[in-house]
C-alpha cells in the first residue's frame, strides 16, 4: 500500500506540514481517511458502556477529529493562497463530504443524548470556567444543528447544508476566475500620466511576464489602487473602477447573481428550520450584539452621527474637483483620486513621499519589535520549515525565557493562484492536551506591493496598516493558552475577533512606533516627525466618508440575512434600496457589489460584517486606556495578553473585556478619534 504522507504523524521540525512532499492527488484519499478515523473516535464516544461524564464525552468530543481538522486547515488555506483547478476541483468533491460528516455529528442522537445527560447536570459538576463554557458551546452546537428536530427536518437540514458548501465555494471561485481574467493594457505611455514611478515599473514588469507589449494593470489591489489613486486619464479609471465592480455580474458562467439568492434564502429556510425568525437571529445569537435589532440600531446610530459629516466631505471634494477639473458631477471613480489630490493640498502629505519610509522588511521587523517590546516575543527567521511557495517566509516565535510560543508563516505578495485581500489562519491550533502544551503555527497571507527590478517592495501607509491588523490576529493565535482547541486563540465570538487586530493599527500612528521601523530605505533616515504629525493630522481625513462605506456594508449585509429574503428576485435592485441612506455618488447601473461580496456570501462574515465597526469602538476604548499609561507599558499589555489575547473563547468576550479595561467600551473613543463628536 502506497503511503498517504497526510495520513502519518509529520515527522517535522515542530511538526509542521510538510508541503513540497503533499501531492494533490494525497488530498482525497486523505480526508475520506479521517473522516472514517473521526467517525470511529466518535463511535467510541457513543458506545462507552460508562455514565457520560464532561471528561469521557464533552472533552473527548472536543479533541476527537484531529487529523481531520489538521488536513482541512492545510488543504483549505491551499485553495485560499495557492490554488490551481485540481485543487479547486477537490475542494468541490471534500466540501460535501465535510458537511456531511458535521451533520452526521451534529445530527447524531445518541452522541446528542450523552451530552445534554452532561448538560442537564452541570450545576453539580464543579466545572471551571473554561470547562462550562465548553459544555455550552458543545450543547449548543448540536441544538443549533438541529439535533432537536424530527428525522424528516433533519434530511432537509443535511441537504440545505450540502447545497451551501457548494454554492459559497462556487461564489467565491467566480469572483477570483474574474479577478485573475480581467486586464488592462496600456500601450500609449501618456495614459499612465500621474502615476508613481513604482506602479509604472511593477506594470511594465507584469505585461513582460506575460509576453506583452507595454503596461497592464489588474484587478488586484496592488495594481488597481495606485491606478484609480493616481491616474490623470479618468475614462481609464472609469474602465478599472466598472471592471471591479461588475465582478461576477455580467450575466455569463461566471455570474454570481442566482449563487447570492440561492444562498441567502437558503440560510433563510435553515434558520427557519431551527426555530429562528431569520438567519441573522441565529447568527446573532453567538455574538456580542446578540439580536439584529440591536445590530441594526448599532449602525443607524453611527450613521447618524457620520453622515453630517460624511455629505459635508463629499460637497467639498466635489466642488474642489469642479474648481481643479471641471468636473461637475462626482462620480465612483473619481473618489480616490480627488481624495488624494485634496489630501496632498491640504496636508501635503503624499503617499509616494511616505512609501521610502515602508520597505516591507522594516515594516515586518517593526511590528516584531512592537510585539517584543508589548509581550516579550522574539522572532527568529528560520529555513528548515517547509513552505507552499518560495515566497513564504517562516519564523520561530519564543518568548523571553525561550519557550517555544508558535511557529508563524508570512506571505506577502500577490500571484494567480491566491485570492484577494488579506488574512490571518491557522494551520495547526494551540491546546494542552495530556499535559503538553500544543503550540499554535500561524501563519498571515496579503497581497502587497512587489519588489521591482529597482526598488525593494515599498509599502503605502494603507498597506503599513493592513500588515499591522493581520499580525494583530496573528498575535491572538499565538498568544492563545488554553485547554480545548475548539475555544483556542481566534475562535472567539465574531464581534470580538477584531478587537486584537484592530487595537494593533494604532500603533502605526504612533511617534514612539514609528521611529523603531519608519526608515527610509536608502538613507536610513528615520521618518520625519513633522510627517508622522500629518499621518496622524490626515489619519481622520474623509473619516465621515470612511465611516458610510462601512456601515453601508454593515446594512447591506443586514438587509440579505436580517428579514426574510425569498420575495427578493433582483440582486442589483434590492442593493440600490439597501444602500439608500448611506448613498454619496451616483448608483453606476452595470455595478453589484452583492455578486462579489465575499466576506459574506464566502467567508464567515454573514449577518457579522458590523463587527468591523463594533470592535473599532472596543480598540478606541481599548487603545485609549494604552495611551493614558504609555503605549509601551507592560502593565497594561500583560493585562491585555491575560485576559484578552491568550483567554481564546473561554469566557463571555464582555466579561474579558471589563475585566482588561474596567468598564464596558465606550463609543465615545471611537467617534472622538474618528472626529464626529462635535
Amino acid at each position: 500500500m502506497i503511503k498517504n504522507i497526510l495520513a502519518e504523524p509529520f515527522k517535522t521540525p515542530f511538526g509542521t506540514a510538510p508541503f513540497s512532499k503533499i501531492k494533490n492527488e494525497d488530498f482525497l484519499p486523505a480526508f475520506k481517511l479521517a473522516i472514517q478515523e473521526a467517525k470511529t473516535e466518535i463511535d467510541t464516544i457513543v458506545n462507552n458502556s460508562e455514565l457520560p461524564t464532561f471528561q469521557n464525552t464533552i472533552e473527548a468530543l472536543d479533541f476527537s477529529g484531529e487529523k481531520l481538522d489538521r488536513i482541512s486547515s492545510i488543504f483549505f488555506n491551499l485553495n485560499s493562497a495557492e490554488t490551481n483547478d485540481a485543487i479547486q476541483k477537490i475542494a468541490q468533491e471534500v466540501s460535501p463530504l465535510l458537511s456531511e460528516f458535521s451533520n452526521d455529528i451534529a445530527l447524531n442522537e445518541d452522541l446528542f443524548k450523552r451530552v445534554k445527560i452532561v448538560y442537564d447536570k452541570k450545576e453539580t459538576l464543579n466545572l471551571s470556567t473554561e470547562q462550562n463554557t465548553l459544555l455550552d458551546k458543545k450543547y449548543k452546537g448540536f441544538s443549533r444543528n438541529g439535533a432537536n428536530l424530527p428525522e424528516d427536518k433533519k434530511l432537509i437540514l443535511r441537504d440545505i447544508d450540502k447545497k451551501l458548501s457548494q454554492l459559497k465555494l462556487k461564489f467565491g471561485e467566480n469572483v477570483l476566475a474574474e479577478t485573475n481574467k480581467y486586464e488592462m493594457l496600456i500601450t500609449n505611455e501618456n495614459n499612465l500620466s500621474g502615476l508613481p514611478e513604482g506602479a509604472i515599473e511593477a506594470a511594465k514588469q507584469l505585461a513582460e511576464s506575460k509576453d506583452k507589449n507595454g503596461w497592464l494593470f489588474t484587478l488586484d489591489y496592488p495594481s488597481y489602487i495606485p491606478f484609480v489613486t493616481y491616474a490623470n486619464n479618468r475614462e481609464l479609471r472609469k474602465k478599472l473602477v466598472m471592471a471591479s465592480g461588475q465582478k461576477s455580474f455580467h450575466n455569463d458562467e461566471l455570474d454570481n447573481q442566482e449563487n447570492v439568492l440561492n444562498i441567502a434564502k437558503l440560510r433563510f429556510e435553515r434558520a427557519q428550520l431551527l426555530g429562528y425568525k431569520t438567519h441573522a437571529h441565529f447568527v446573532l445569537e453567538e455574538r456580542m450584539a446578540k439580536t439584529p435589532e440591536k445590530v441594526t440600531s448599532f449602525l443607524n446610530e453611527l450613521l447618524e452621527k457620520a453622515k453630517p459629516a460624511a455629505k459635508q466631505e463629499f460637497d467639498e471634494l466635489e466642488a474642489f474637483a469642479k474648481e481643479l477639473d471641471n468636473i461637475d458631477h462626482l462620480e465612483k471613480w473619481d473618489g480616490a483620486y480627488y481624495a488624494e489630490k485634496l489630501k496632498q493640498k491640504l496636508f501635503d502629505l503624499d503617499d509616494e513621499k511616505l512609501k521610502p519610509y515602508f520597505k516591507l522588511e522594516n515594516v515586518i521587523n517593526g511590528v516584531f519589535e512592537v510585539s517584543q517590546k508589548l509581550y516579550g516575543l522574539n522572532f527568529e527567521k528560520i529555513n528548515t520549515i517547509d513552505k507552499y511557495h518560495k515566497e513564504v517566509l517562516t519564523y520561530k516565535v519564543t518568548n523571553d525565557e525561550g519557550d517555544l510560543i508558535s511557529v508563524f508563516y508570512a506571505d506577502f505578495f500577490p500571484r494567480p493562484g491566491k485570492r484577494n485581500g488579506a488574512w490571518m489562519t491557522s494551520f495547526k491550533p494551540q491546546s494542552i492536551k495530556n499535559g503538553t502544551n500544543e503550540r499554535p503555527h500561524i501563519s498571515i497571507v496579503c497581497n502587497f506591493t512587489k519588489p521591482t527590478k529597482s526598488k525593494p517592495s515599498l509599502l503605502t501607509f494603507n498597506e503599513v496598516t493592513t500588515l499591522f491588523h493581520e499580525f494583530g490576529h496573528a498575535l491572538h493565535g499565538m498568544l492563545a493558552n488554553t485547554t480545548y482547541p475548539s475555544l483556542s486563540g481566534t475562535s472567539v465570538f465574531w464581534d470580538f475577533v477584531e478587537l486584537p487586530s484592530q487595537v494593533l493599527e494604532n500603533w502605526c500612528y504612533e511617534k514612539e512606533a514609528l521611529q523603531l521601523f519608519a526608515k527610509h530605505y536608502e538613507t536610513g533616515e528615520v521618518i520625519p516627525m513633522d510627517l508622522v504629525e500629518k499621518i496622524k493630522k490626515s489619519s481622520t481625513f474623509h473619516e465621515g466618508m470612511q465611516t458610510l462605506r462601512q456601515l453601508s456594508f454593515g446594512l447591506l449585509d443586514m438587509s440579505w440575512h436580517g428579514q426574510n429574503p425569498t420575495h427578493i428576485t433582483n440582486v442589483k435592485n434590492h442593493e440600490t434600496l439597501a444602500f439608500e441612506s448611506t448613498k454619496l455618488y451616483p448608483d453606476v447601473i452595470e455595478n453589484c457589489m452583492s455578486t462579489s461580496f465575499s466576506h459574506i456570501f464566502q467567508g464567515g462574515y454573514s449577518s457579522g460584517y458590523y463587527s468591523y465597526k463594533w470592535a473599532e469602538v472596543l480598540d478606541a476604548d481599548a487603545f485609549e486606556y494604552f495611551k493614558e499609561a504609555g503605549i509601551f507599558n507592560k502593565e497594561i499589555a500583560n493585562k491585555f495578553k491575560n485576559n484578552v489575547l491568550s483567554q481564546g473563547g473561554t469566557e463571555d468576550p464582555m466579561v474579558l473585556y471589563k475585566r482588561f479595561r474596567g468598564h464596558e467600551p465606550k463609543p465615545e473613543a471611537l467617534l472622538k478619534r474618528a472626529g464626529l463628536l462635535k
